[in-house]
């Protein structure tokens, strides 16, 4: 099966959606449509249920969700609604990786708990956390209904507040073990990948450094997050790209040697490959989308 990818920019409900990189829809047979048949997101997708009950099919495992539990799929987890009540009711939120700089998922809380692109696919909170969480949504989609510049940056900090609520909540439910698993080996590359993106761009590098092979470490990645090891790789270095594009006043050519680039010429053939634009026409698309 051919499984297709669901980009958020294409997911347009106002004019103002063009300009954000969020969104918060009721959570209703009208929005779960583009759920219905197994397909990756470039974006962190969540399902708030409030009422009713929803199957969903994450990688190959079925999650059943009712009310008060939460389900998150990151970004490359191939997912489907598989079914779903009359009375089904709640919230879904959409967000892109860039601007709510999910390494706080993905790397520096790994260590605090492992494996969170899976433990997040379906908590379960009490009556109390989960009406904090349902708070926080409301005022996300309050701020996605009516955006401002300023109101922006606090629904990205509300996110961000909601998100490390959930992770706080599975804390211990899934304990580090001691021994060096294939978790621990995957928390190491990550840590490893943050430390020399810039310089190390192969597989053989990092497997070296962790005392593997290249093909133990695809295994590990493929496992973990979903991506072999090279994919890994050039998405930490495009993820570091998009955001000096946004954030920085550096020139296109004192980005490229920044991020290990020999020219900018390759800068823009890594770009081109990867988005299938210049990175001009990136930046260009970014500061439309998170400072319009």
């Amino acid at each position: 099966m051919n499984i297709k990818r669901l980009e958020i920019k294409k997911i347009i409900e106002k004019a103002e959606d063009k300009n954000l990189s969020f969104r918060v829809f009721d959570l209703n047979k009208e929005h779960i449509e583009n759920y219905l048949q197994p397909r990756k997101n470039d974006h962190f997708f969540i399902i708030i249920v409030e009422t009713g009950k929803v199957d969903m099919q994450i990688e190959d495992k079925i999650h059943f969700l009712k009310t008060g539990k939460i389900s998150i799929v990151f970004p490359d987890q191939v997912c489907c609604i598989t079914n779903f009540s009359d009375d089904l009711t709640g919230k879904i939120i959409l967000f892109e990786e860039v601007l709510f700089c999910s390494d706080i998922l993905k790397n520096e809380l790994s260590p605090y708990n492992v494996n969170l692109s899976a433990n997040l696919n379906c908590t379960a909170l009490a009556n109390p956390e989960f009406e904090q969480a349902l708070t926080l949504v409301e005022n996300i989609q309050n701020i996605y209904n009516k955006p401002s510049l300023v109101k922006k940056e606090q629904a990205r900090f509300y996110i961000k507040v909601f998100l490390l609520g959930l992770i706080e909540s599975i804390h211990g439910q899934h304990p580090v073990l001691h021994q060096k698993t294939n978790q621990h080996i995957y928390i190491g590359f990550k840590k490893l990948l943050n430390e020399q993106y810039r310089s190390e761009r192969t597989v053989q590098y990092y497997a070296s450094k962790l005392s593997i092979t290249p093909k133990k470490l695809n295994e590990i990645t493929k496992k973990h997050c979903g991506e072999t090891a090279i994919n890994a790789i050039h998405n930490r270095i495009l993820t570091e790209i998009k955001r000096q594009l946004l954030f920085s006043d550096l020139s296109h050519k004192e980005i490229a040697f920044d991020l290990g680039f020999s020219s900018p010429s390759a800068l823009n053939k890594f770009v081109r490959a990867k988005l299938k634009e210049t990175p001009t026409e990136l930046q260009q698309e970014l500061a439309q989308i998170y400072t319009a």
